[in-house]
């Protein structure tokens, strides 16, 4: 009975001590800890309110340490929910450290078992406070995966509302200027952080979104050596994004990989996602297709599946220029291909010498950036005059 007596005493002693404790314990913590005194003053009163809970729980739980099997919802359910997004892990073992320091010089002349359960509270403390941000982190976690998926879905449909750009300032995204769509066929098992660190490595952000059997990338530069200003200064170019897709090749899983064309920002990137849907839709009809293939190099085959964007850009990036331009290179370029490339065969038929359809051809490939004798460029160049005299006439028949 003595002994209960002498646990009873100290209890008693303890609660009539609670609010001087308290009351240190907040003067020690405005003395030593720098960022608790930076706090706007509202949440300086919550974190005063942890350090108390943590007080009062105490002498609950040196009462009876069985009766509170979870402190961590004693303790830090009197403090906001936003106070763990301003106060950090760090921090807060820093005010479990002062609080403890406290308590422990103010019974220091005590019996030993007193300061055993001190230690073994600090402990139990400890470990709920990190399982709190534990369980904060994994709730962020989910909740930023839900709403990269959901700006993932928005670029791939096109459908824009006035919150996407708060959701993706929500997601931290630091890409600027142009922007890349990536597709290929999701692994069996995705390795997120991978893709990440790939893309950090590469001076790159990602936005990553499963669609069925796809993987989406979202690529977009970022700064990588902001100089003392702000401004934005890189010691070296720009990394081209079909390099970066390269980079990102091995976290998707086997099949086709088509990057779309660059625009100019994230907004915009439902047209890049559109090209390299469709190209990624079509892309077993090129034999021999790269790993990854771009969008644009799958235009005959998209033009082919119907796809208006890619019979649009054959017309507008190549026909309309060449038609514009000379309807003279619009003819030769004719010739050249329906004789199978054959500079002769292309010089009988416009009664002109051989080094002159080389001339000609070599003005084609400065008019519109497409070397007419390479096979692959060749048929993007006949579906575009294909496509193009479907859409509308030449102003000159382009077979004479």
């Amino acid at each position: 009975m003595a002994a209960a007596r002498t646990k009873q005493q100290t209890l008693a002693w303890l609660r009539t001590l609670s609010g001087e404790l308290s009351t240190a314990t907040l003067k020690r913590l405005e003395d030593t800890l720098p960022w608790y005194r930076d706090m706007p003053p509202g949440r300086r009163s919550a974190v005063g309110l942890v350090a108390q809970a943590g007080i009062t729980s105490f002498i609950s739980w040196f009462d009876d340490p069985k009766s509170i099997p979870w402190i961590a919802a004693d303790v830090f359910g009197a403090a906001p929910r936003e106070l763990l997004r301003s106060v950090s892990l760090q921090q807060t073992l820093q005010l479990i450290r002062v609080t403890v320091e406290i308590v422990e010089q103010r019974v220091k002349n005590d019996d030993e078992s007193l300061r055993e359960a001190i230690l073994l509270y600090s402990r139990e403390i400890a470990f709920a406070a990190a399982d709190v941000y534990a369980r904060a982190a994994e709730a962020r976690g989910l909740w930023d995966a839900r709403l990269e998926a959901l700006v993932v879905d928005s670029i791939l449909t096109g459908e824009y509302d006035s919150e996407l750009p708060s959701r993706i300032a929500a997601l931290g995204w630091n890409g600027h200027g142009e922007v890349s769509v990536l597709v290929g066929t999701a692994p069996r098992m995705l390795d997120v952080d991978m893709l990440r660190r790939t893309a950090r490595h590469l001076d790159a952000d990602v936005l990553i979104g499963v669609q069925g059997s796809r993987l989406v990338i979202v690529i977009g530069r970022v700064d990588a050596h902001p100089d003392a200003e702000g401004a934005a200064e890189s010691t070296t170019e720009s990394r081209p994004f079909l390099e970066i897709a390269g980079e990102l090749e091995p976290g998707f899983g086997p099949g086709h990989l088509v990057l779309g064309h660059a625009v100019p920002s994230l907004l915009e990137a439902a047209r890049s996602a559109k090209a390299a849907l469709a190209g990624f839709a079509v892309a077993r009809a090129w034999r021999n297709a790269p790993r990854p293939a771009l969008a644009d190099d799958l235009l005959p085959e998209r033009a082919f599946a119907g796809d208006p964007l890619a019979r649009s850009t054959l017309i507008n990036r190549i026909y309309r220029p060449l038609q514009d331009h000379s309807t003279e290179l619009l003819t030769t370029l004719w010739c050249y291909l329906d004789n199978g490339r054959s500079l002769e065969a292309t010089a009988r038929e416009l009664f002109v010498h051989p080094n002159t359809v080389r001339y000609r051809l070599k003005r084609i490939s400065d008019v519109i950036g497409y070397d007419a004798t390479g096979a692959r460029e060749a048929l993007i160049l006949q579906s575009a005059l294909i496509v193009g005299a479907i859409a509308g006439p030449p102003k000159t028949n382009p077979d004479r």
